[in-house]
């Protein structure tokens, strides 16, 4: 059965692109079918992909406008990208995903679109989907918390840190409660970890609020993330990379918590 996760956080430079993406790569490195969307304006998963949205086949943008009717339906597997580099195949989106709250505005049931259009035997084929959300509590956030079966909240360990993940967990709550009871929080992942004592003393206050919805695995800070965004090369492929270590005991965790 397939396992749609969105990763998701209001707070913008968490590491969620990062996050995804090696995430995806990790699970895809232990022979798992996946599948990353980008589902953020800014695009930058696509980015990590390496799209430069010049092969003219439809992103993530056209599959939501064609399904309000707003233009011609597009087939989900018509969107879908290979990346040769990373094994992975992914769903790109472009600019016009930030028009996402006006050409849905007057739409039916409009947060379960991606959720509509994710039940799709070709999406079926796959053992995960990977959702990049945007930092936003709008109308693309609650479609992807609408499809998914379970969210990974990364947090980086800096003071000021609680506020934007006490009301997403929050909106989470809600939307277990209306929309998508089978919705669960996997996790809440420290990143940018560093030796810090503010870093300790954000760590300590998740384990005191979490438990143990905190992940034991932790990403820490290091400019190789930005180095394998250049690369378009996931961490967990690039040889010694510490960074890539942490992210296979990340989706090795969980799996565990999943229950696989």
């Amino acid at each position: 059965m397939c396992k749609i996760i969105s990763i998701a956080n209001q707070k913008g430079g968490v590491g969620k692109t990062t996050t995804a993406f090696n995430i995806a790569t990790a699970l895809a490195l232990k022979n798992n079918k996946v599948l990353a969307i980008d589902f953020d304006p800014q695009a930058d998963l696509s980015k990590y992909a390496d799209f430069d949205n010049t092969d003219g086949n439809p992103t993530m943008s056209d599959l939501l406008i064609g399904k309000v009717g707003m233009s011609k339906a597009v087939k989900i597997k018509d969107c879908i990208r290979h990346n040769e580099v990373n094994n992975l195949d992914y769903i790109p989106c472009d600019i016009n995903l930030a028009n996402a709250d006006l050409f849905l505005a007057g739409v039916l049931s409009r947060e379960t679109i991606l959720k509509r259009i994710l039940n799709d035997d070709t999406v079926k084929q796959y053992d995960y989907v990977i959702i990049d959300c945007n930092p936003s509590l709008g109308v693309l956030l609650m479609n992807a918390l609408t499809a998914s079966s379970g969210v990974i909240i990364p947090v980086q360990v800096q003071d000021f840190a609680f506020g934007g993940l006490k009301t997403l967990t929050g909106v989470i709550t809600q939307i277990q409660e209306t929309i998508n009871p089978d919705l669960k929080i996997l996790g809440v992942l420290p990143t940018m970890v560093d030796r810090t004592n503010a870093s300790k003393r954000v760590i300590e206050q998740l384990e005191s609020i979490y438990n143990n919805a905190l992940f034991n695995t932790q990403i820490h800070r290091a400019t190789q993330a930005v180095e394998s965004t250049k690369q378009h090369k996931a961490l967990c492929l690039i040889k010694g990379s510490k960074l890539g270590e942490e992210y296979i005991a990340c989706a090795e965790e969980l799996t565990k918590r999943i229950g696989v």
